[in-house]
């Protein structure tokens, strides 16, 4: 059985007992990145071992992990913040075991935090509808993707490297985008969330460079 087990986006705190009980009775975890992983399974002492599983790991060993599920073990796949599958490399073992055994071997979603529901939740818009888009492309595309986000009948949702807020936030004023939501370092320490338009937040950060993981929703042209 393979287990999909969403873990903490900042806050250690913010994970379910299930999470936890299946964290310690599979028989393997697969991780992104085994440093961040280990901080979560030394504070709930889970000693159930684990390996790596990111996007360049993946063509060297799915094939031995999809014969561990045939062999009936129980694997439990995390990443390194928020549910698996979402922006991120684990969907690539789903795939593969949605394609080798069908339905015959159960993937079962151990859902709790996500940055996406985190952020829409204390957004106070109406998101009965919204678009996802995950990381925006670094080049290729970027551009023709903002103004298409920036014509949309409904908010979008997406995550941004801190290094590029800046410029999303030029190209979006540029496009006539009048607010965006900015939710940065959520549930951590410092996290942040706000409301401002792009033309402030390019003289904000402009004068301070932003740190930290950011969530944005991009409002609709009223």
């Amino acid at each position: 059985m393979l287990y999909i087990v969403a873990t903490p986006i900042g806050n250690l705190e913010d994970i379910t007992f299930r999470a936890v009980r299946v964290l310690k009775e599979a028989d393997l975890i697969l991780c992104e990145d085994s440093r961040v992983t280990k901080k979560l399974l030394d504070r709930y002492e889970v000693k159930t071992p684990y390996s790596v599983f990111h996007a360049n790991t993946a063509d060297k060993k799915i094939d031995d992990y999809l014969n561990a599920l045939e062999l009936g073990k129980n694997i439990a796949l995390v990443t390194d913040a928020g549910t698996p599958g979402i922006s991120d490399p684990g969907v690539l073992l789903v795939m593969k075991v949605k394609e080798k055994f069908g339905n015959s071997i159960p993937v079962v979603p151990i859902p709790g935090a996500s940055a996406l529901t985190t952020l829409v939740s204390a957004a106070g818009l109406p998101m009965h509808e919204f678009t996802y888009v995950g990381f925006l492309p670094q080049k290729k595309g970027r551009e023709k993707l903002i103004a298409e986000i920036s014509e949309s009948k409904r908010p979008t949702v997406l995550f941004e490297s801190p290094h590029r807020v800046l410029k999303l936030m030029q190209s979006l004023d540029k496009l006539g985008v009048g607010k965006v939501t900015i939710g940065r370092e959520l549930t951590k320490i410092y996290e942040e969330i706000f409301d401002e338009t792009p033309k402030n937040l390019i003289d904000k950060y402009s004068k301070n460079p932003p740190k930290g993981e950011f969530a944005i929703i991009i409002h609709t042209q009223k």
